[in-house]
């Protein structure tokens, strides 16, 4: 059997789950696929799948903060609208709950806040932690191949 190492490239089923239920889950979909170390899970995530072997099926509890980092008040931000505005659509209009898509500073990416508020001229309060940031989270994996 292959194990999962630094480095491994996987194909697996994975499962988030916060205190209110999933948030995430490829189970009963399309397996995702990633590489070990590339910054596309946690480091406390990646650690869990170190030592796995292709096939395996198991579940972890990390604790508060683990795995995505605490809830850092400095990520609440009011955005103005002439902000949104130039970034895309001026005729979108925004509710609490909303997630907000906007293009990182280099415009090679994008990052995600979700609406908190929004004040009458427009600007919108954005939350930009992950959602399950000082919380705890189980993680739940199925190795599909380790290459």
């Amino acid at each position: 059997m292959t194990t999962v190492e630094p480095g491994s490239f996987l194909t697996l089923h994975y499962r988030l789950a916060g205190p209110q239920g999933d948030v995430v889950s490829t189970f009963g979909g399309k397996p995702a696929t990633l590489t070990l170390g590339a910054g596309e899970l946690s480091p406390a995530m990646e650690e869990r799948l170190i030592g796995l072997e292709e096939g395996a099926h198991a579940s972890f509890d990390l604790p508060g903060g683990a795995a995505f980092g605490e809830r850092n008040p400095d990520m609440v931000q009011w955005l103005a609208r002439r902000e949104l505005d130039s970034m895309g659509d001026p005729n979108e209009r925004y509710e609490i709950g909303d997630v907000v898509q906007l293009p990182t500073p280099d415009g090679q990416g994008q990052f995600a806040g979700v609406v908190q508020a929004v004040r009458d001229d427009g600007a919108l309060r954005l939350d930009f932690n992950h959602p399950l940031a000082g919380q705890p989270v189980t993680f739940e994996v199925q190795i599909i191949g380790v290459l």
